[in-house]
């Protein structure tokens, strides 16, 4: 049984909404997850010693909060490389939040990455329950 840590930022809420759905399909994996937010990640430390990890931020005026970003830094220290990851967020109209940080995941960190960062709306609009279950389980599916 593998463990991955959740780190969230969020505004309104929604992005959590996401995150504890990625959660549940880890869950229905078998796995163990941890969900925080990114305010309660304070060091690099807070980042070792899980198998797998997603990062998400809403995206507000075409960027990642602040909070999703100063853990973007902390995770270069952590030594995440090879590490199986993914990415999400919430989004009015464009996603860059989504695709940034699946990038620096991806490019930054040497993470071995997800099919794609997850590309929902919202949690409750068309099938978007269903969406984040399965990325929960993709990710989970791709700890040895």
């Amino acid at each position: 049984m593998g463990s991955i840590l959740i780190v969230y930022s969020s505004r309104v809420h929604e992005t959590k909404g996401i995150a504890e759905l990625i959660a549940e399909g880890v869950r229905q994996a078998g796995h163990q997850v941890q969900v925080k937010t990114a305010k309660q990640i304070v060091t690099e430390e807070d980042l070792t010693g899980f198998d797998a990890y997603v990062f998400g931020s809403p995206t507000y005026h075409g960027e990642m909060l602040p909070s999703m970003k100063q853990v973007l830094f902390m995770a270069e220290r952590a030594q995440l490389k090879d590490k199986p990851g993914g990415a999400f967020g919430a989004y009015g109209w464009s996603g860059e939040a989504n695709k940034r940080i699946f990038d620096t995941m991806n490019y930054i960190l040497k993470m071995k990455m997800a099919s794609g960062p997850l590309m929902i709306k919202a949690s409750w609009v068309e099938d978007g329950v269903e969406t984040a279950q399965a990325y929960g389980k993709e990710i989970a599916g791709m700890i040895l």
